[in-house]
C-alpha cells in the first residue's frame, strides 16, 4: 500500500524532502491530512509577505516535533505546493506523520 504523505530521504540519508500543500487563512492552524501525497497544513496567517511561509515551517517543526531551524523552504515559495528539507531522519518524519494522520488530521 502506498503510503498518503510521500517521504524523500536526501542523498546523505540524514534528512529529508516533504511536500506539503498550504492552506493559507485557515481558522485553524495545525495538520489537515494528505492530499495527493503530500501533507495537508492549515496556517491562519495570510499569504502576504512571506508570513503564511513562517508560520508554514513553525507549524511544520511542531508537528513534526524537530527544531524550528531544522525546517527549510527549499521550493514553492508563492505556490500552495511546497516543498521542504527537514534535517531529520527520514523513519523519524514517517513515524511522526504516521502518528498525526492516525489521529484524523
Amino acid at each position: 500500500m502506498q503510503p498518503a504523505v510521500r517521504v524523500e530521504a536526501t542523498s546523505d540519508g540524514r534528512g529529508c524532502f516533504l511536500s506539503v500543500r498550504a492552506q493559507p487563512g485557515a481558522r485553524r492552524t495545525g495538520a489537515a491530512g494528505a492530499w495527493n501525497g503530500m501533507l495537508k497544513v492549515a496556517v491562519a496567517a495570510p499569504p502576504e509577505d512571506g508570513r503564511a511561509n513562517e508560520e508554514l515551517a513553525r507549524t511544520l517543526a511542531q508537528i513534526l516535533e524537530v527544531r524550528a531551524s531544522a525546517v527549510h523552504l527549499v521550493a514553492g515559495v508563492r505556490s500552495r505546493a511546497k516543498r521542504f528539507r527537514i534535517d531529520a531522519a527520514p523513519a523519524t518524519v514517517e513515524a511522526r506523520l504516521a502518528q498525526i494522520l492516525a489521529q484524523g488530521a
